[in-house]
């Protein structure tokens, strides 16, 4: 599926700088692991983590990678993706600790306004439960600041103080790439190796290292609804609701997370280098454009990350 392509398009694009974007996350991910006493790798088996996981293969390979890697499993998980999050794992022999928010629900520490609720937003409470039960003292995230609004504001080593939460105004300087790392007992750090990137240089450099993803992320075909300008799935958790019609297009998505906030978008991209070309012409973000949870406020999703949210 993610074969490589010659495209004339492609051979007029740089991916030079590509070689920039690695080398500063390499050396991001080796500064964790330098500094740290007990890191994680946030690894969903999404794109981004993926990127993040090759990196650090060139950055700490042959050997095992020095930090194990953490999933925050909301339930409603597309299995295409917790499948390939298994096996990926597996194949680089790392450990692979995953934490649910069912088992949260189940200790009453997230209690859900309704059943048909996204569990999304609630990954914050079952994220710190895991920062508690292993003491990380840093996690390692796929975030990107091209993203959304909130999270370009922030840091690459992100400050979170004892309750987890993040200070927007108290961020520390990230002068000529020097950080300060100093926490105080309790307190950690979200470190965000690929701020930097593009969802073109994801994608360009996803094409360059010829790296296997989950088959969603290209073209398939589905059935989905249209709603307020999104294709949604039509899946258990995301049923059709009274008058409309269930459609089948060929899609992929942009990006993956929980099934009842995550839509795709129309696509005939069967192969990275496609989406390279679609990528070039997209004028809405990934997450814009996909995301039924992100239809919020600037202000919103900056106080869900204040609370802890990735």
């Amino acid at each position: 599926m993610n074969a490589r392509v010659e495209s004339p398009v492609l051979s007029q694009l740089s991916n030079r700088h590509l070689d920039a974007l690695e080398e500063e996350t390499i050396f991001i991910l080796r500064e964790v692991a330098a500094t740290f006493e007990r890191p994680t790798l946030l690894f969903s088996g999404g794109k981004d983590s993926l990127v993040m996981l090759r990196c650090a293969e060139k950055a700490f390979g042959p050997g095992r990678l020095p930090y194990p890697l953490l999933m925050i499993d909301t339930g409603h998980n597309f299995p295409e993706v917790t499948d390939f999050r298994d096996f990926r794992a597996k194949e680089m022999g790392a450990e692979l600790i995953v934490r649910s928010v069912e088992d949260s629900m189940a200790r009453g520490t997230v209690r859900l306004a309704h059943p048909g609720e996204s569990r999304n937003v609630h990954q914050s409470v079952t994220l710190l439960e895991a920062i508690e039960e292993f003491r990380f003292d840093a996690l390692i995230g796929g975030a990107r600041r091209d993203e959304e609004k909130a999270r370009a504001k922030e840091r690459i080593f992100s400050h979170r103080d004892g309750f987890g939460q993040w200070q927007p105004k108290a961020q520390r300087p990230e002068l000529w790439t020097l950080f300060n790392t100093r926490i105080a007992p309790g307190e950690h750090f979200r470190v965000f190796p690929i701020s930097n990137w593009t969802e073109l240089d994801v994608w360009q450099y996803i094409e360059r290292e010829n790296i296997a993803l989950p088959s969603i992320y290209y073209t398939h075909q589905r059935e989905v609804v249209e709603r307020k300008g999104l294709l949604v799935p039509v899946t258990q958790l995301t049923p059709p609701r009274d008058g409309e019609a269930v459609v089948v297009r060929d899609v992929r998505f942009r990006t993956v997370g929980d099934i009842t906030c995550t839509c795709p978008v129309e696509s005939s991209a069967a192969t990275a280098a496609d989406i390279v070309i679609e990528t070039l012409a997209a004028d809405v973000s990934e997450r814009g454009a996909t995301r039924m949870d992100d239809k919020t406020s600037e202000a919103s999703m900056e106080k869900r990350k204040k609370d802890g949210y990735f």
